[in-house]
């Protein structure tokens, strides 16, 4: 079983499947192998163009609804109340849902309006039609204001975070509020699966890297993680990274590594704290 977290009325496993760069078919066949083998948190995002993928592999499903936690996000130049409803329905026809688990914002933006969005993506709640709201990629000053200013009810922020990122000052904000991050690019993508101390790691342990960056993870108060793998062994090799115990001499190896490489970062982002 995979451990769940809660916030803000939701539940959520904390090992869930990323869907970024998944299209079609291959899109599909991913979601329904994950079902399969025992996920229940599925990640994607209009701008991923897969929705209508996931969509016809949860339709296809004899799953209830109710067991699989949906994840979807709105794009940055959809961010105004109205352009935000507009794709907001747009995503749910492609999913074939009435009711998204969890919706986020996907990047903030410049000139957005913080409050007004919020504000818009709380009525859809209001409305029934959103469990809970989020955001990702969140800096520590922008989740204040969201927070603290505007006081939204916010669920997650989903995050770059794998053991070569540091992301102390966003845990160190988080944490003591229970809001939950959730890490995309867990394996910083693949770097991890093949660096030499996770592997020296992996063999005492009988894993592989990418289950001893994924545990190390998912042993975070508050972290859940959701990796990419449109393959069922792949899928189910990173479950198996919940039998995986790490130690003390394992936490200190990882600490010390170098923790500045973030592959995630395009000309839009914010000024990361």
């Amino acid at each position: 079983m995979i451990p769940t977290i809660e916030s803000q009325g939701i539940s959520f496993a904390r090992l869930g499947l990323g869907t970024y760069r998944l299209q079609g078919d291959a899109c599909r066949k991913a979601v329904e192998s994950a079902l399969a083998l025992g996920y229940r948190h599925i990640d994607t995002a209009e701008m991923y163009g897969n929705e209508e993928a996931v969509g016809a592999a949860l339709a296809g499903s004899a799953i209830p609804r109710r067991e699989v936690h949906i994840t979807t996000k709105c794009w940055p130049e959809n961010l105004a109340p109205d352009s935000l409803r507009r794709a907001f329905d747009a995503s749910m026809k492609k999913l074939r849902l009435d009711t998204i688990d969890l919706y986020l914002i996907h990047w903030p933006s410049r000139g957005m309006n913080l409050r007004a969005t919020l504000e818009a993506m709380l009525k859809l709640k209001a409305e029934g039609r959103i469990r809970a709201i989020g955001v990702a990629n969140f800096t520590v000053a922008l989740l204040k204001q969201a927070v603290e200013e505007i006081g939204a009810p916010i669920a997650c922020n989903q995050a770059e975070y794998h053991a070569l990122l540091d992301q102390s000052k966003l845990l160190a904000y988080m944490q003591p509020r229970k809001i939950p991050l959730v890490a995309y690019c867990p394996l910083a993508q693949g770097r991890l699966a093949q660096h030499a101390t996770l592997d020296a790691i992996a063999r005492k342990h009988n894993a592989t890297p990418a289950q001893v960056a994924l545990k190390w993870l998912l042993d975070q108060e508050g972290v859940a993680a959701i990796p990419k793998s449109s393959r069922p062994e792949g899928q189910q090799a990173n479950l198996d990274c919940l039998k995986v115990a790490l130690d003390d001499a394992d936490r200190k190896a990882i600490a010390a590594l170098p923790k500045t490489q973030r592959c995630v970062s395009p000309g839009f982002a914010p000024d990361w704290d």
